[in-house]
């Protein structure tokens, strides 16, 4: 395996991986190679230009980078670099979009190398914070954060949720890479290639911007060199590039979003990039050695807590207040909880947990789309978020709950204030539709406590069970009705289905 990472080197790994992305995309015959051309130089140099730590190796080293495609639809170029990084063979590319193979059209964990599955545009960066969060107030790590996002995407208010999120709390260990390629699906984004206008954008949300040249690989690389060194406050580089950059037939031309080019035009378009050496393959930089808090290390400031609160038979006492009872109560015996709440924790109750343990508690505000998200980064990084909301304000992040589902995640929610007995407040604060939503989630757990005692015990029962679960609570105090030892068990049933011989 030859190992390069000179600039000339770089450029000529830039044009293997457009070879992967031309020969995978036409054997699909489908697929999103003009969007992926764009960002490859981007790729190309934060791969093996030094700045993204991997170890191939060893997937789950703690210390690995993150890098999330939120752009999903480039999905071949993410796999072409790792082609090109030799993680992934040229055979292996060529089953792109096939049904049987994990190069799926979209990331999805089927590929050994996704953080997240994407495709469902927005939805990146909140992961991104999420793992972040997770690096700096949680594990104390040194890993960073890569997010690749499209212009088309920056469209969507989740995107300026987490812009705003990750200003809050000073993630300098999160980089966005924003590809403004200028044209989407139909025609022009809305900015098209005035990269001043996201830089303006942008800043005024307290992040540090570099704009670039998205095809100079200096830039590019003295882009990437600033943004590591960046304290304080989060960096986006915003770099102009060229949609379908390499081939002549594609460059800046609209109309070609989402086509593969056909077999017979192939040979023809190779011919544009040269020479292409097949065996040249990058170097990805190593992880420092470092490990994450240790769960004893955690529960050193996590202070002992009492057993169940006892409730008495015939006291009024609303669920959602035995909610926040039961986090207290679990935080010890869970050190990978963590909680999040958009500003409504006082009446969610989750602020028992918030005052209790501030060092595992995190303010999402009202951006009920970015919380899921977040809680989607903190999860795939092996934290328990339990997060809480009104359940009416939990519908608007339906699309971050569904792509959650094939994420393997483990994500408590709990949506307060549920049904008619929040009338006086009118219909917009009434969760009618929360049940129906989260019946439709894969392997999801609902529970609906009818009293103090069976929330607190069904709380411990999400807690204990690994996967999506879903805790609906009553404003309204209602009356206790089980005694302090009932038991309550999340019991799973699954479909069975066999072929009669």
């Amino acid at each position: 395996m030859i190992q390069f990472r000179t600039m000339n080197n770089l450029r000529e790994l830039a044009k293997l991986v457009r070879y992967f992305i031309l020969i995978s995309t036409t054997e699909a015959g489908s697929g999103h190679p003009t969007s992926s051309l764009s960002a490859t130089d981007l790729m190309v140099a934060l791969f093996f230009g030094g700045f993204l730590h991997f170890d191939l190796k060893n997937i789950d080293n703690a210390n690995n980078d993150r890098l999330i495609f939120s752009k999903g639809h480039a999905s071949p170029l993410f796999y072409s670099i790792y082609g090109a990084a030799g993680a992934v063979s040229e055979k292996e590319l060529l089953t792109l979009r096939k049904f049987d193979s994990p190069l799926e059209g979209h990331p999805s964990t089927e590929f050994p190398f996704t953080e997240v599955p994407t495709g469902s545009l927005g939805q990146g960066l909140s992961v991104g914070v999420g793992m972040a969060i997770n690096a700096k107030y949680l594990d104390k790590l040194g890993y960073k954060t890569f997010v690749l996002l499209g212009d088309s995407e920056m469209a969507e208010g989740s995107v300026w949720e987490a812009i705003q999120l990750a200003a809050f709390y000073k993630l300098d260990n999160l980089v966005a890479i924003l590809d403004v390629n200028r044209l989407g699906q139909r025609g022009q984004t809305m900015y098209g290639h005035d990269v001043k206008a996201y830089q303006q954008r942008v800043s005024s949300f307290s992040w540090k911007t570099i704009v670039i040249d998205g095809h100079n690989l200096a830039q590019i690389k003295r882009a990437y060199q600033r943004a590591l060194k960046t304290k304080n406050v989060p960096t986006m580089i915003i770099a102009k590039t060229i949609k379908g950059k390499g081939f002549s037939i594609w460059e800046d031309k609209d109309g070609w979003h989402g086509k593969a080019l056909p077999k017979e035009d192939l040979e023809r378009a190779l011919k544009e990039l040269g020479y292409i050496n097949k065996k040249l393959r990058g170097k990805l930089s190593l992880p420092t050695k470092s490990s994450p808090l240790s769960r004893g290390s955690i529960n050193n400031w996590i202070p002992a807590s009492a057993g169940m609160t006892n409730y008495s038979q015939g006291d009024m006492v609303a669920t959602r207040k035995a909610y926040g009872n039961a986090l207290v109560r679990l935080a010890p015996k869970y050190p990978d909880m963590v909680v999040l709440d958009a500003e409504v924790n006082n009446s969610t109750y989750s602020e028992f947990f918030a005052q209790k343990f501030p060092q595992k508690y995190f303010e999402m505000f009202i951006a009920e789309q970015n919380m899921v998200g977040v809680a989607l980064g903190l999860s795939r990084r092996g934290k328990m978020p339990f997060i809480s909301t009104f359940a009416a304000f939990l519908t608007r992040a339906f699309d971050q709950i569904r792509m959650a589902q094939y994420a393997k995640t483990n994500i408590k929610f709990c949506g307060s204030h549920a049904g008619v007995s929040i009338g006086e407040d009118g219909p917009s604060q009434m969760g009618l539709e929360d049940i129906a939503m989260f019946r439709t989630i894969m392997g999801s757990v609902v529970l609906y406590p009818s009293d103090a005692v069976s929330c607190e015990k069904l709380v411990e029962e999400a807690a204990k069970h690994y996967g999506m679960v879903y805790i609906r609570t009553t404003r309204k105090d209602t009356p206790v009705i089980y005694s302090n030892n009932e038991q309550f068990k999340v019991i799973m049933t699954r479909l069975l289905f066999w072929e009669q011989g």
